[in-house]
């Protein structure tokens, strides 16, 4: 049986990958190819039971992957270099998703959380920000260190709220050690939302462990 994705990466030209701009043309299309249409619409984020982040796209983590697969085999890393903050600026859904992705596998990416940090805005959901987090400590890539962190906690409040969630995702990968109290204290001065959010159950969670 044909597969209308890998039918859709044989129809395209290979010039599309000499060019970034080009590439985002083409990547707007290529998300709901072979996608049903009842799950082509997107979904608000979760937090995950486990104490894992899980988040449901219009177009699914597979398929989001299958295609990073095919700009990596493709394209060269300069070209995916170029296209990471452009998907990043967009701001979809799945543009975020497949940067996160990118920006995780892009071999020629010295420090990835120093482009992490150029690319973010003054604001940023935390959605977006958990998932470029997700890849690139799956892929091994090297923390931050603490003073990284309280640099970010003084920079912005997407800064501060980047410095929380990365320090959460590594803390609870390391068994959920005490924190400094200079790091405390960084994460309690950060700006955050009113009421019961996300990012006020995390703080709490390392701040009271």
């Amino acid at each position: 049986m044909s597969d209308p994705l890998d039918d859709w990466f044989s129809s395209q030209p290979t010039k599309i990958h000499l060019r970034s701009k080009k590439l985002l043309d083409v990547l707007r299309q290529t998300y709901p190819i072979g996608v049903p249409a009842l799950i082509a619409k997107s979904h608000t984020d979760r937090l995950g039971s486990s104490g894992g982040y899980s988040f449901h796209l219009g177009t699914p983590d597979d398929v989001l992957r299958r295609i990073c697969s095919w700009l990596l085999t493709n394209t060269t890393s300069a070209v995916l270099t170029d296209l990471i903050p452009k998907l990043w600026k967009r701001h979809g859904r799945e543009d975020v998703a497949l940067a996160a992705l990118l920006l995780a596998n892009v071999s020629d990416i010295e420090d990835v959380w120093t482009m992490l940090e150029e690319m973010i805005g003054s604001t940023e959901t935390a959605e977006a920000l958990l998932l470029s987090i997700q890849e690139c400590l799956r892929a091994g890539h090297p923390i931050p260190s603490e003073g990284r962190f309280i640099l970010w906690c003084q920079r912005s409040t997407a800064h501060a709220h980047l410095a929380l969630l990365t320090q959460h995702a590594i803390w609870i990968r390391s068994g959920r050690p005490k924190l400094s109290q200079n790091l405390l204290d960084s994460f309690n001065d950060i700006p955050y939302p009113d009421g019961d959010s996300l990012l006020v159950r995390i703080r709490d969670q390392m701040c009271i462990s």
